[in-house]
């Protein structure tokens, strides 16, 4: 049975419960379905006789029981959630709402810039975006491995919010109103939210403690995900400090720690790249073997088929803001992009 705990950052944020981060707001991690990332961190606030949610967790038969006990935990039902707040259309973010309003009605609000996706999501052959970015990568053995592999996809569970979000903007509550802001870059249409009364920032994956979030794995595609990214990080570091509500990892003390070294991160990697290209043109494949990557510090061999293509989706979105700023020089052939010394 899951009971009410107060959180501690310095204990393993995965345990299934209740974490009480404040006064009547709570963290609930509910599980993933793969090994490389355990759990998401789905957010409860109490508003009046009801509870928003921000986030929802991945539609699994284990998260909606973890969540329906989390809830009881708090003396609610599932049909008391007023409303699904979603920071980005990332199936562990956004399904769980989807399949509670089947049953419930509930209500979802998700960033407008998400439509794309969303549509995509629904329409187009699983992975495209990302299969898209491979082959431009130069890793055509990459597309055809994962072409060739077996997806569990339910189109249904994309279906459209009930509310368009348009960011910058607020949020009205119950009691409080929050403030919203566009954050693109591991989505076109990510957003996060800040409470500021209670001095918080839901950063969703836009800045996580622990681990760099994806840059770009999306259908619809962005032209300069990794841009968009860092402008993101900008816009955030510029408004007042916060504590950090991240979907992934325990909350943390300072928003504003976190997006100086994820600046630092993508400075030392931009240039990382640039030195190896000067040595030695290449496309993103190629130089994406050349790097090391997670904490880890593992070889790209040593990285599984998923996380091979999402390296190489990476490498391209950080050579092509090196080709942008006129660092490097690109040069498309058939479809895939080739990088040199400018």
């Amino acid at each position: 049975m899951i009971r009410l705990h107060h959180d501690d950052p310095t204990a393993d944020w995965t345990v299934p419960g209740v974490y009480e981060v404040d006064t009547g707001l709570y963290r609930i991690p509910l599980p993933l379905p793969h090994d490389h990332l355990k759990a998401v961190n789905v957010y409860a606030v109490r508003d009046g006789d009801g509870l928003v949610m921000v986030d929802s967790g991945w539609a699994l038969i284990q998260a909606r029981d973890l969540l329906e006990e989390a809830v009881k935990a708090l003396d609610f039902a599932l049909p008391e959630i007023r409303r699904f707040l979603v920071t980005h259309v990332h199936r562990d973010h956004y399904t769980m709402a989807v399949a509670l309003r089947r049953e419930f009605g509930l209500r979802i609000s998700l960033g407008r810039r998400e439509a794309g996706t969303l549509r995509l999501a629904r329409e187009a052959i699983p992975f495209s975006g990302l299969l898209s970015q491979v082959q431009r990568g130069g890793a055509d053995d990459l597309a055809r491995e994962l072409r060739a592999s077996p997806v569990d996809h339910d189109a249904s569970l994309w279906a459209d919010p009930d509310d368009w979000l348009d960011a910058p903007g607020e949020i009205q509550l119950g009691a409080t109103t929050w403030q919203m802001y566009p954050t693109p870059g591991h989505t076109r249409g990510h957003v996060v939210f800040v409470d500021p009364a209670r001095g918080v920032m839901f950063a969703g994956d836009h800045v996580l403690p622990h681990i760099t979030p994806s840059i770009g794995f999306e259908q619809n595609h962005a032209e300069l995900p990794l841009g968009d990214y860092l402008n993101s990080l900008r816009l955030v570091r510029a408004l007042p400090d916060r504590r950090l509500l991240p979907a992934h990892g325990p909350v943390s003390p300072s928003v504003h720690a976190r997006v100086d070294e994820l600046l630092d991160h993508h400075d030392a990697r931009l240039r990382r790249i640039e030195e190896l290209v000067d040595r030695q043109a290449g496309t993103a494949a190629e130089v994406a073997v050349r790097l090391r990557w997670t904490r880890r510090e593992r070889r790209f061999d040593e990285l599984d088929l998923f996380n091979r293509c999402l390296a190489v989706s990476e490498t391209l979105a950080h050579l092509d803001v090196l080709a942008a700023a006129g660092r490097l020089r690109r040069s498309d052939l058939d479809g895939t992009s080739h990088y040199a010394k400018a």
